[in-house]
Order: C-alpha cells, then sequence, then structure tokens
C-alpha cells in the first residue's frame, strides 16, 4: 500500500518570472485555491494524507499557508464570519506535513532522494505542486490503484500529439495491459518526434519503490566523480526499467492543466475559473456579452 507522499516546492520558477520573484509557484492561485492546495486535496481525497514537501528557505508561504492561525480564526469568529474561520481552520488539519530543506545537486530527482532517506524503505507517492488534474477518479488514486495492481514502480502518462515528444520523457512501450496500463521498459527524455518511442508523456505523477531510489543513490555517487551532472527522476526509472526491473504507466483518465508557464498558467485559472459553481455562471455570461 501506498500511505505516504513527497511534494517537491524547491524550484525556482523561471519560467513564470517577474511573477514568482516573491510569489512562489505552488501558491499561484488556481480558482479559490493554490496549486499546491489542489495537490494535497487531490492526495487526501485518494487515502494519502503523510505528505512531505521539501522546500527552501525562499518558499516560507507555502509552509504559512497550511500553519495553524488561531488570532485569524479568533477576528473572524468575532466579526460573525464562522464559515471562513472554519475554512482556516480546516488548512492546518488537511493532512500530516513534514517539511524537508533541499539539499543537494541540481535536478528533480534530489529532492526525492532527500524524502527518501526520512520516509525509509517503503513506497511512496511523488506529485509536484504546478500541475493540476480534473477527473472524476483523482491522478493520485489511479496511480495508488496501479501500484497496489503491480508492485512495481508507476508513472503517470497523457496521450501527446508526436510533435509535442521533444517537450516530455517518452516512454518507450513493451506491452499494453488494459485500461490504460502500460508496462514500459525504458523513458527517452525529450526526443525528436521521429524518434519518440509512442505516443505518450510521461507527466507530473508517480509511485517510486526502494529500487527506484537506489538508482538516484547510486547517480549521486556518480555524481561526484563528475561533477557537472544533474540528477533526475525520470534517468532513476528509466535505468530501473533498462534493468529488466517491472515499470508501469497508468494513463491518466482527466484533464490535466500545467501551470508551470505564462500562458499554460492563464488557461488553468481561465478553466478553473468557468467551471467553479459559484463563479462559473456569471464568468460565463461575460465572456458571452464580450
Amino acid at each position: 500500500m501506498v500511505h505516504k507522499a513527497v511534494i517537491p516546492v524547491a524550484g525556482l520558477g523561471t519560467r513564470l518570472l517577474p511573477l514568482t520573484k516573491a510569489l512562489p509557484k505552488e501558491m499561484l492561485p488556481i480558482g479559490d485555491k493554490p496549486v499546491i492546495e489542489h495537490t494535497i486535496r487531490e492526495l487526501v481525497e485518494s487515502g494519502i494524507d503523510e505528505i512531505t514537501i521539501v522546500t527552501s528557505s525562499r518558499k516560507e508561504l507555502v509552509q504559512r499557508h497550511f500553519a495553524p492561525d488561531a488570532d485569524l480564526e479568533r477576528q473572524l469568529r468575532e466579526a460573525g464570519k464562522e464559515e471562513l474561520a472554519a475554512a482556516v481552520a480546516e488548512l492546518s488539519s488537511l493532512a500530516h506535513i513534514t517539511y524537508l530543506y533541499q539539499n543537494g545537486p541540481y535536478g528533480n530527482g534530489t529532492p526525492v532522494l532527500n524524502a527518501a532517506r526520512v520516509i525509509g524503505d517503503e513506497p511512496f507517492m511523488v506529485l509536484w505542486a504546478d500541475d493540476v488534474f480534473v477527473a472524476e477518479v483523482p491522478r493520485a488514486r489511479q496511480l495508488k490503484a496501479a501500484y497496489e495492481a503491480t508492485g512495481a514502480p508507476v508513472l503517470a502518462l497523457m496521450p501527446m500529439a508526436v510533435e509535442d515528444a521533444s517537450r516530455y520523457g517518452v516512454p518507450v512501450v513493451e506491452e499494453d495491459l488494459g485500461g490504460g496500463r502500460l508496462r514500459i521498459s525504458g523513458l527517452l527524455e525529450k526526443p525528436r518526434p521521429e524518434e519518440a518511442p509512442s505516443r505518450y508523456a510521461a507527466i507530473g505523477g508517480y509511485v517510486v519503490t526502494p529500487g527506484v531510489i537506489d538508482e538516484l543513490e547510486a547517480a549521486t555517487r556518480r555524481r561526484r566523480e563528475r561533477p557537472e551532472g544533474e540528477i533526475y527522476l525520470t534517468d532513476a526509472l528509466h535505468r530501473h526499467a533498462a534493468a529488466g526491473n517491472p515499470v508501469y504507466g497508468q494513463v491518466i483518465d482527466g484533464t490535466w492543466w500545467d501551470t508551470g508557464s505564462p500562458l499554460n498558467y492563464l488557461r488553468a485559472q481561465f478553466a478553473a475559473a468557468l467551471a467553479h459553481p459559484a463563479y462559473g455562471p456569471e464568468l460565463r455570461k461575460l465572456a458571452m456579452e464580450s
């Protein structure tokens, strides 16, 4: 079973500068919640409430968002704003959240390895807080079910147009098991369209196992000999699969919004606003009038 999750948030968010100079990209609003809150609520809805956030000194606003604030709750209740007070109180009890400071070389494998050394010898989920999924069954629950069925590492996949292959890690599909589940034998990072081994993109979502963590540890040792090297989770998954270990992809049933670039962030904002039960109808009317 997967009981724990890791959310790396130490990145600089350079694609969204200058917006993210002071405001962490994980705290940018999508609808009426910051992106990272969507991610944590998705995990909780999927039965995972032990969450490690790997952060940096620049991201204190993330911790403040989920910290208890008794003074604010009291002021809201004294003003008769019980609903708002309850919403503030809920944030600090959504999940059991611990924080680690990222320490180590560049690359998205580093925060995963930092967390694994604390979590110990068990599988855990990794989600990035610049992805929002809208789905009847949360993405995290789909990944969890795939792990429970296979007992092996799982990557979240989405279909892609082949001309977009150079933007993603693209899996080498060994076998289609049905139900969106694929056995994969490797990953090709950002291939040219004519070299793409499949029409699926590896996107933000993984269940990693101790074997994958061993590959990250090995990458760290190799980097001591070549300091210019970077440590990536997809490389570790590729090496794990290429060594003959089972690795699976789960095609996620839902809509994916990547908020990590300005255009995609605006698209996610518009989609969330239009889907909001309170604001959506008025915004649709406004769109029709303009």
